[in-house]
């Protein structure tokens, strides 16, 4: 396929029930974590935003965000991953276009229930994704904000041993250890890793 990039659309669930001083902080600083804004990221309408990032690193981007929104409890985020090319590239991300940009569009469009798909154009890959994007996010919808603080650190550390993490997070590794468990941390590197490992092939 010859995936380039990755552009990731996405918004704040219910944003309109939370003052937006409430989640743009953890917003901005999980964007500004993969480029400068407005080239490679930006917030438009008020609480939707697109990123643009490696195809490789989208999947990892897209649950590191989510971690990132979900350290409040009020907040949650839908996320849809288009992966193609960019044909004009503009200043200003919303402003560029190519296929990686009308794939994200219409994944983030045809959400419904579900809140982090993705869309390129081989069908065979999206369906096996999609569904363990599915099954993966019935956890994930459900971290609680201190399981998705450790989530978050642990992304942003991956050398970082439970131990390290316990220091930087000011807490006990036992603490880190269930956190870890309960998050489901293993299998989500998993389908990371299983993602990255099918996206080479295409």
């Amino acid at each position: 396929m010859n995936t380039t990039i990755a552009i990731i659309t996405g918004d704040i669930i219910d944003s309109r029930k939370v003052k937006p001083e409430t989640w743009l902080p953890y917003l901005k600083k999980a964007l500004s974590t993969y480029g400068k804004e407005p080239a490679h990221w930006e917030i438009y309408r008020g609480d939707s935003f697109q990123l643009e990032i490696p195809s490789e690193k989208a999947l990892e981007a897209a649950i590191h965000i989510k971690a990132s929104l979900k350290q409040n409890k009020e907040l949650d985020v839908r996320l849809g991953i288009g992966l193609g090319k960019k044909d004009y590239d503009s200043d200003k991300i919303t402003e560029s276009n190519g296929s990686a940009f009308v794939y994200s569009g219409e994944c983030f469009e045809n959400l419904k229930k579900q809140t982090l798909a993705l869309k390129s154009n081989v069908t065979s890959f999206d369906t096996t994704l999609n569904l363990m994007l599915e099954l993966a996010t019935l956890t994930m919808n459900n971290w609680l904000p201190a399981t998705a603080r450790v989530v978050k650190t642990a992304m942003e550390n991956p050398k970082a041993n439970q131990k390290e993490l316990a220091s930087l997070l000011e807490t006990t590794q036992s603490n880190i250890s269930e956190a870890l468990l309960r998050a489901g941390f293993d299998e989500v590197q998993k389908l990371i890793y299983f993602y990255k490992s099918q996206l080479a092939k295409l």
